[in-house]
């Protein structure tokens, strides 16, 4: 990309390199035998979905309005799972729904009947708890005690009820085959004599199988296997890793100020509004000529989200050189899950959207004003 090109602030998505990440993923499908499906809530840029389609046969959403996108613009059904589904929308859901995930025994029972009614063939499922995770964070993790989603090994009936199809689990967080494989040991200890009862199990997401060292090759080695003694058709539905490392959020600094010999760059973007995952995960975001700073470093400088939230900023980083009232910062790696978690919070602009295509072009995609913010509080 040549950033001297790009509006700040933008998020730019790098054409070329999700053509890449999606050339493995569909590897991988097509070795193992599955499906694997994109998942709205870490990336639903739906202007490169003609891009994605080729590649991906189907999405999977948690809401009536993502349901409606897949439709839309995936051009098929969606697999769908929401903690609970609402009377006055299911009508609307199961127009664009093939595949329903129930996060109870209760929802199953309520709505089944009106899965019926679709007018074409709706596939249900219910999502299970198999008690095991290896996320670390408790905001990210469906495994902690307590936890609303999915139904307990010690809460499920001894038969599984006329109607269920499927079983869906979903505890891993950009984790790796091997996590995978543990899970699936949980699995199957708690909930083994209903996998033989199923047509298809949805592994649901947390597969950073675009991550550089993932072994694909076991992966595939444990999908071919657990299908083979099932029997059943498994899904699978990577939210980070169809855009991991595919784009950036280009900033610019706008001001520095110093305190207690802190120094700052305040910046025309918000880490809450923009990049809340850096908050909430936490996370530091890897920026372009920037290092972690140490006891010698002589450039270290804060970053100020432009909110007024006291908490948007990220602690120093060292550039190496004095930084300037006007110079481009760039974070790596903001395309997945970030750009689906945005706000507007504070009135602080949204960032551009752009595509740096394949052909070395940038296209503008959508730019943001006061009609945004205001029509969203009306």
């Amino acid at each position: 990309m040549d950033y001297s090109k790009i509006p700040s602030p933008a998020f730019v998505l790098d054409e070329k390199l999700l053509r890449k990440n999606l050339e493995l993923i569909n590897s991988v499908q097509k070795k193992a035998g599955i499906e694997i499906i994109l998942a709205f809530k870490g990336f639903a840029m739906w202007s490169a979905f003609p891009l994605v389609r080729q590649y991906l046969g189907g999405a999977t959403a948690s809401s009536l309005h993502e349901a409606r996108l897949c439709f839309e613009e995936m051009k098929t059904r969606a697999h769908v799972y929401s903690p609970v589904y609402f009377e006055s929308e299911f009508d609307e859901l199961m127009n664009y729904t093939s595949h329903i995930v129930f996060n109870s025994f209760n929802q199953f029972e309520k709505f089944y009947p009106e899965t019926k009614k679709a007018g074409h063939p709706v596939s249900c499922g219910i999502r299970v708890n198999p008690e095991y995770s290896d996320v670390e964070t408790d905001l990210y993790n469906p495994s902690a005690a307590g936890s609303r989603l999915g139904v307990g090994s010690k809460e499920f009936p001894n038969e599984l009820p006329e109607g269920i199809e499927g079983i869906h689990f979903h505890v891993l967080c950009e984790s790796d085959s091997f996590s995978l494989e543990k899970v699936l040991e949980n699995l199957e200890i708690r909930f083994g004599k209903y996998l033989h009862q199923v047509k298809w199990v949805n592994m649901g997401g947390g597969h950073l199988m675009t991550k550089a060292g993932y072994d694909h090759e076991h992966l595939v080695e444990i999908l071919e296997k657990f299908k083979s003694k099932y029997n059943v058709r498994v899904i699978l539905e990577p939210g980070s890793a169809i855009a991991w490392e595919t784009g950036v959020l280009v900033s610019t600094v706008q001001d520095i100020v110093e305190h207690k010999r802190t120094k700052t760059a305040i910046l025309n973007v918000s880490f809450t509004a923009h990049m809340p995952d850096t908050l909430e995960m936490p996370y530091r975001p890897k920026i372009i000529g920037a290092v972690e700073p140490n006891e010698n470093s002589k450039f270290k400088f804060r970053l100020g989200g432009v909110s007024c939230l006291a908490g948007d900023f990220m602690e120093a980083y060292d550039f190496g050189h004095p930084l300037q009232v006007g110079e481009k910062i760039v974070f790596l790696d903001m395309i997945h899950y970030t750009m689906v978690k945005t706000t507007m919070f504070n009135g602080v602009n949204h960032p551009a959207i752009a595509i740096w295509r394949e052909n070395g072009k940038l296209e503008i995609i959508r730019e943001f004003g006061y009609d945004d913010f205001k029509s969203k509080l009306s």
